[in-house]
């Protein structure tokens, strides 16, 4: 089976190193264009295009796939290579073009998408944050040929996940990537074979899983404390959970409420050592935080941060400034 492939993050990649252990023929891989990234601006490499580009993989990185768009020209020349690239069909997972008409129309078993969800439940961009987020007890992979609208094509394969307590979006991406990329080898296989057919989505327990924006990550102490937990957990590994102290913007990676009355003002700093971690009122109850990272510092466990950024009293506030701007 010859396959297009296109994505771009480390979720994507996972899912094109399960295909290339599987056998599979991979005569094109498309990937975001290198962007510059990291305190010197140079360009990066997506982690699809290293893999495809290690194991010698052709590689494409159109900047628009929109014959009427921006970038026309662009467009044609990606027309022309994927209309030349012999394909049964397309993977996609995370690969951040829209993917029009022509495209779809092109593979024989369609356009198939490896989707960070149990669709219809958070279809979109941040699937993995916002079940975090909203507190799912499970989540999963579903795999769908895709249509013309977000995430709405009929479902192929669809497996469950538990969201443990613990979980990060972090923690749990790298469990969903392995999931997706076994899941996709199986259900390649089970079309070429012809004993799967893909099902409708049902209409019933649609949701939006929104684009992450770094502004979500303001911490705020106002709401109760497991949901602040919660959030924290969702932001991270990026944007990351923020708040102000004394005039600094601290990142704040773990935390655990704590089952206890309300004692004081939402921010207030209750405790703040190495027994305790630094204890922190909320709307509702307290919160424990337990991992924390000041300007310029790393991530440490609440015990050695405090050894370099000492809390006597004080309280976290939301910042007022953009932090993409700080």
């Amino acid at each position: 089976m010859k396959l297009i492939f296109a994505g771009t993050p480390d979720f994507a990649a996972v899912a094109l190193k399960a295909l290339h252990e599987a056998g599979f023929e991979i005569p094109l891989v498309l990937t975001q264009p290198d962007r510059p990234a990291g305190r010197g601006m140079h360009l990066h490499l997506s982690p699809v295009k290293q893999f495809a580009l290690a194991h010698g993989m052709p590689v494409a990185q159109p900047v628009s796939l929109k014959l009427d768009g921006k970038y026309p020209d662009e467009a044609k020349r990606a027309e022309a290579l994927l209309r030349a690239t012999s394909c049964d069909a397309m993977v996609v997972a995370a690969y951040g073009l829209i993917l029009p008409r022509w495209v779809l129309d092109i593979p024989k078993l369609g356009c198939i998408n490896i989707h960070a969800s149990l669709l219809p439940r958070w279809r979109g961009a941040a699937p993995i944050h916002r079940a975090v987020e909203a507190g799912d007890a499970e989540t999963g992979i579903t795999i769908m040929r895709m249509d013309e609208g977000l995430d709405t094509g009929p479902m192929i394969l669809a497996e469950r996940m538990a969201i443990e307590d613990a979980d990060t979006t972090g923690s749990l991406h790298d469990k969903l990537a392995a999931l997706g990329g076994r899941m996709i080898v199986d259900a390649l296989r089970r079309l070429q074979e012809g004993a799967i057919m893909p099902i409708p989505q049902p209409p019933e327990g649609i949701s939006y899983a929104a684009k992450i924006s770094k502004e979500e990550a303001a911490v705020d102490f106002h709401r109760p404390a497991w949901e602040v937990a919660r959030r924290i957990r969702a932001f991270n590994p990026a944007p990351g959970a923020f708040a102000v102290f004394d005039g600094a913007l601290i990142k704040i990676w773990r935390a655990e409420p704590v089952a206890m009355p309300t004692p004081a003002a939402p921010g207030e700093v209750l405790a703040a050592d190495g027994e305790h971690g630094v204890v922190v009122a909320c709307g509702e109850g307290v919160i424990r935080l337990t991992e924390l990272q000041k300007p310029g510092g790393k991530r440490l466990a609440a015990s050695e941060f405090l050894k370099g950024f000492p809390i006597v009293e004080g309280r976290f506030s939301r910042p007022v400034p953009d932090p993409a701007k700080r």
